[in-house]
């Protein structure tokens, strides 16, 4: 009885997929919460209609709750994009969102992973960090007000 009362207490578990061309609204939304320069719907639409593209998503009841977005080129693939609503932060949904997209990847023959995080993202580099990323360059003053990007680099398989 204990464990029935805390699940519904809890809410509702979260469940990961694929994303669909449907959701472009919704993770333009939350992209647009999570960053300074938010993609449009439009631009998110292309995207995930893009067959190289790859999207997985996390939804919490009928919410989107985050999201990960890759593009594949060859045994390669680079992460566009990836992002949790910030009412959701800190209870591991990166990081099994991260794992799941990883895996898929991997399953579709990319061979390494990139991506390009601000360095002063403390709690990005931290999830990289621990899901095998290294970094293999820097872009000295890359972003708006003259942060760097970290270029890291995670092989698979």
């Amino acid at each position: 009885m204990m464990n029935f009362v805390t699940r519904w207490l809890a809410g509702p578990s979260p469940a990961f997929s694929e994303a669909r061309e449907r959701d472009a609204a919704a993770i333009a939304i939350l992209h647009a919460a999570s960053f300074r320069r938010g993609w449009g719907e439009d631009e998110v639409h292309r995207l995930l209609i893009d067959r190289a593209v790859v999207a997985h998503r996390v939804m919490i009841g009928q919410a989107l709750s985050g999201f990960i977005l890759s593009r594949r080129a060859a045994d390669e693939a680079e992460i566009l994009s990836i992002a949790v609503a910030p009412a959701r932060r800190g209870r591991g949904l990166a990081r099994r969102l991260l794992e799941l997209h990883l895996r898929r990847l991997a399953g579709l023959g990319a061979r390494a992973v990139f991506l390009e995080v601000g360095e002063q993202n403390v709690p990005a580099c931290r999830l990289y960090e621990r899901a095998g990323f290294r970094q293999v360059g820097r872009r000295q003053g890359y972003y708006e007000g003259g942060a760097s990007a970290l270029l890291l680099r995670r092989d698979l398989g």
